[in-house]
C-alpha cells in the first residue's frame, strides 16, 4: 500500500467525505421523485429504482460515518451485514412485484418523470461514481471504492429502468416494465450478497494495479480487511502518525 503524509490523507477524506454527501444529496432527491413516480404511473420498475436510491443513501452515510468518527472495524462489518439486508429487502419486494405484474396482466401507464430521470442520472451517475472510485484508490481505502462501485450500479438501473419506461411509452410494451423490475431485483441481490461476503470493497482494486488499493488478488485474502480498514477509520481523526 502506497504511503500517503497526513496532508493528504486529510484531504483525501475530505473530498470522500464530500462525494459521499453529494450522492446521499443526489439520491434523496431521486428517491422521492422515483417513488412517487413509480406510485403514481403504477411502475413496479421505478419504485424499485427508487429503492435502490435509498439504499444508495445508507451506503454514503456509512462513508461519511466512518470518515467522521473513530469507529471499531467489527462497526464496519455491521454495517456491511445492514446494507446486505437492505438490498435483500430491495431485491425480494421488487422481484415479488414484478412477477405479480405478469402474472396479473397489470400495466403500468408511461411516466414522462420517470423517463427524463432515468436519463439525468444515467450522465450524473458515472461522473460521481468516477470520483469516488479514483479517490478510493488514492486513499487505498476500499470502503470508499465500494461507494463508488454502488453508485456505479445506480448507472446501470438508469439504463435499465430507461430502456424498460420507453418501450412502454412508445411500443405500449406493459410487460417491459416487470422485466426492468427482475433485472434490478437481480442486481440487488448480487449487491447484496457481497456486501454480505464483504467481497465488493476487493473486486474493484483487484483489476487495477497493486498500489492502487491494498493490492490482493483474491477477495478471500486477508489483507484487504484488517491491512486498509484501519487506515479508512483512522482518516476522520486526528492522527499522531
Amino acid at each position: 500500500m502506497s504511503t500517503l503524509d497526513q496532508a493528504t490523507k486529510q484531504r483525501l477524506g475530505r473530498r470522500a467525505k464530500m462525494l459521499a454527501g453529494l450522492s446521499v444529496t443526489y439520491n434523496v432527491v431521486e428517491a422521492v421523485i422515483a417513488i412517487t413516480a413509480g406510485i403514481v404511473a403504477g411502475s413496479v420498475a421505478l419504485v424499485g429504482f427508487g429503492l435502490d436510491s435509498v439504499v444508495e443513501v445508507s451506503s454514503g452515510l456509512i462513508i461519511l460515518w466512518q470518515f467522521s468518527h473513530r469507529i471499531p472495524e467489527s462497526r464496519e462489518q455491521q454495517a456491511l451485514r445492514l446494507l446486505a439486508f437492505s438490498f435483500f429487502a430491495l431485491a425480494a419486494y421488487v422481484g415479488f412485484e414484478s412477477i405479480r405484474s405478469l402474472l396479473t396482466g397489470a400495466e403500468s401507464d408511461p411516466s414522462t418523470v420517470g423517463i427524463v430521470l432515468a436519463a439525468v442520472s444515467l450522465v450524473v451517475m458515472p461522473f460521481i461514481s468516477y470520483a469516488q472510485r479514483r479517490t478510493g484508490k488514492a486513499l487505498g481505502s476500499n470502503a470508499v471504492v465500494a461507494d463508488g462501485t454502488q453508485t456505479l450500479l445506480c448507472t446501470y438501473l438508469s439504463a435499465v429502468l430507461l430502456v424498460g419506461l420507453v418501450l412502454n411509452a412508445t411500443l405500449g410494451w406493459s410487460w417491459a416494465d416487470p422485466i426492468a423490475g427482475l433485472i434490478i431485483a437481480g442486481v440487488a441481490v448480487r449487491e447484496g450478497l457481497e456486501a454480505w461476503r464483504g467481497d465488493g470493497c476487493c473486486s474493484p482494486i483487484s483489476r487495477d494495479s497493486d498500489d492502487a488499493g491494498c493490492g490482493c488478488t483474491d477477495c478471500q485474502d486477508d489483507c484487504c480487511a484488517p491491512s486498509s480498514a484501519p487506515q479508512v477509520l483512522q482518516l476522520g481523526t486526528d492522527s499522531k502518525s
